[in-house]
């Protein structure tokens, strides 16, 4: 039998050896064997053997990978929904995925990687409030109410005097 220490030194062994085995940043882990990745724009059709290196295939499609990977599916490409308040700005490519952007009238509330992925529409001011702050790409319309003696129909940029 192991004594407690040994059991302890030997499971540190282990975790070390573990922690010690890794890939390469041009490489992926497939079954503890390190096959080289497919560039962007491509997926793995066959991982690497011993007598084999990676095979890969092109993404078709609605489909993309934008960095090398050990991917077997390419990833879908994104749509950009009008009912969330967007519109495309770049369709997609093998190799990058849709760039969303807002719709006139909104902005937007989720930005990703240079684009957008969830639009709200601009509030609209109130009668009594004037536009402080026009909406604009990401940011709200900024609404404010109008002093005692003056008014707004809600779309005026500032408040008008009440005539005597």
């Amino acid at each position: 039998m192991f004594s407690f220490s040994e059991t302890v030194i030997a499971i540190l062994l282990l975790l070390i050896c573990n922690l010690c085995y890794s890939c390469n940043q041009a490489e992926y882990d497939i079954g503890g064997e390190c096959c080289p990745v497919c560039p962007q724009g491509d997926r793995v059709y066959k991982h690497c053997t011993g007598q084999s290196s990676t095979s890969c295939v092109p993404c078709v499609g609605l489909t993309y990978t934008d960095e090398p990977n050990g991917l077997t599916k390419c990833k879908p490409c994104t749509v950009c929904d009008q009912g969330l308040g967007l519109k495309t700005v770049r369709t997609c490519t093998s190799s990058s995925d849709t760039v969303c952007g807002v719709l006139e009238g909104h902005y937007c509330i989720n930005p990703y990687k240079g684009g957008c992925r969830a639009a709200n529409k601009h509030t609209a001011c109130k009668p009594g409030q004037f536009i402080k702050q026009p909406g604009a790409e990401y940011i709200d319309t900024d609404c404010e109410d109008c002093s005692d003696n003056s008014y707004s129909n809600g779309s005026f940029t500032s408040c008008k005097s009440h005539t005597e």
